[in-house]
């Protein structure tokens, strides 16, 4: 048996930091991946339990709000709920991940469904804003009116599930930049000097 060279020591301190660093990027993506499943887990929540009922002069003739109302508004339920439910799964296999850091086609995997879920989230909260703000602010032009001023709940709980949902997205698009950066540093190009 040979005795450890500098080398050697220099070599196998290299590999640990590595390790380490892989497993630290490991780590922020499950904690990403949390964040981003419970912001869109509350957008969904607060948006599937909109409902507001005004009575008018009895209580025979009531004018009520729901998401389920409007297009739009489902269309946010829907796309959110297949996003939290896929953020779900992707914590299991961002903790076998981390438990196995070198498992490069699970985070390509990833990084193709993240941005998938990034278009999906992004277009159901932006139809979802769409109408939010004919909402708040209503259109003279097409004989809209501002319903707020009645519903006043169901535009403050609506509001707040476009919070929610953007940062969601936002998060999203963090995971995708995290992942793409973890491959580029695992498998530079060839005539790159990283």
């Amino acid at each position: 048996m040979k005795p450890a060279t500098p080398t050697d020591a220099a070599e196998s301190s290299k590999i640990l930091k590595g390790k380490w660093r892989r497993r630290g990027v490991g780590i922020l993506d499950f904690i990403l991946r949390v964040v981003a499943f419970a912001a869109i887990l509350a957008a969904t929540i607060a948006m599937g339990t909109t409902d507001e009922t005004l009575p008018l002069f009895t209580q025979f003739f009531q004018f009520e709000a729901k998401y389920s109302d409007l297009p739009a508004l489902t269309f946010f339920v829907i796309a959110n709920g297949i996003a939290g439910s896929y953020l779900l799964l992707s914590v299991l296999v961002s903790i076998f991940n981390i438990l196995r850091g070198h498992a490069a086609i699970t985070k390509v995997v990833l990084i193709l469904f993240d941005t998938v879920m990034v278009a999906l989230v992004t277009a159901g909260a932006s139809a979802a804003a769409a109408i939010v703000y004919l909402a708040h602010e209503g259109n003279s032009s097409a004989n809209w009116f501002a319903i707020c001023q009645q519903f006043g709940s169901f535009c403050q709980q609506t509001s707040g599930a476009l919070v929610g949902s953007f940062i969601g997205a936002l998060v999203l698009i963090l995971l995708v930049v995290l992942s793409a950066f973890t491959l580029y540093r695992r498998n530079p190009p060839l005539n790159s000097k990283i």
